[in-house]
């Protein structure tokens, strides 16, 4: 799309809305990393962001957390209309939870082009802390990526209670300082409190934190932690020891076809 803002000249970049990964600075993508290195202007998301990307940059660097949509937009447009290299970097991966719907159209609406680099979502970084597969063969083939109701409210059809009937994978963002409620939304909708459930606090980075439970004890385990916000938890039976199910990739009796 050709853009049309009154004071653009010259040579002009699409802005680039950028996902950090979870925190180790290596989960980032290699087109990530030389987006970084390349750039005349990083707009981060506060401490979410391990400062170790920001290091050695040439970049410009603005800390976001206490700005607002007008001002962030501010430095995204005018880095735009002067041809420098500008780009938003979100935590994880920017498709979730990572409130770039607005930024993208407030860039539409000035049409300004812009692009969309993926990052490691903090959901799979958990997993791989957890050494777990979210999906196991005869047991749950489906992974639901939700949030307790907060202060920003989650429509009733897809509250905890109603999605947890599915009996699937949870990865429940946001959501691990109303832990007391996630337990009671989960087994109102259908979990036996023998469910397994595990919370990881920081997934990646040094100071990494898990707690393994079921329902039954893992509200008692957060609060006698020093878990607060930055957590990830992850429910459902593919977490359980001992599973013995195989999938039937690898079966001696699949031709190439199916792997």
């Amino acid at each position: 799309m050709e853009a049309k803002h009154p004071q653009c000249e010259g040579t002009r970049h699409p802005v680039v809305f950028l996902g950090a990964g979870p925190g180790d600075p290596e989960l980032i993508t290699l087109k990530g990393r030389r987006l970084l290195d390349t750039a005349d202007i990083v707009v981060y998301a506060g401490s979410l962001v391990n400062p170790e990307l920001l290091n050695g940059i040439k970049a410009v660097c603005h800390d976001s957390a206490a700005l607002d949509l007008k001002e962030i937009m501010g430095l995204l447009v005018d880095g735009y209309a002067a041809g420098l290299r500008v780009v938003r970097l979100h935590t994880g991966d920017p498709s979730i939870y990572g409130a770039i719907r607005e930024q993208m159209q407030w860039l539409d609406r000035m049409q300004i082009p812009y692009e969309v680099v993926p990052g490691v979502s903090s959901a799979f970084a958990a997993a791989a802390a957890l050494k777990k597969e979210l999906t196991v063969p005869e047991i749950t083939q489906t992974v639901i990526l939700t949030r307790q109701a907060g202060r920003t409210p989650v429509p009733e059809r897809e509250s905890l209670h109603r999605l947890a009937q599915a009996q699937a994978t949870m990865c429940i963002f946001l959501s691990v300082s109303m832990i007391r409620s996630v337990v009671e939304e989960l087994t109102l909708g259908g979990y036996p409190l023998h469910t397994p459930v595990a919370v990881v606090e920081r997934a990646s980075w040094p100071d990494e934190q898990i707690l393994h439970g079921t329902l039954a004890d893992i509200a008692g385990q957060v609060e006698g932690s020093n878990i607060k916000k930055t957590a990830m938890i992850v429910v459902g039976p593919a977490l359980a020891d001992g599973i013995t199910t195989a999938s039937k990739l690898y079966a001696h009796n699949f031709s190439h076809e199916y792997r």
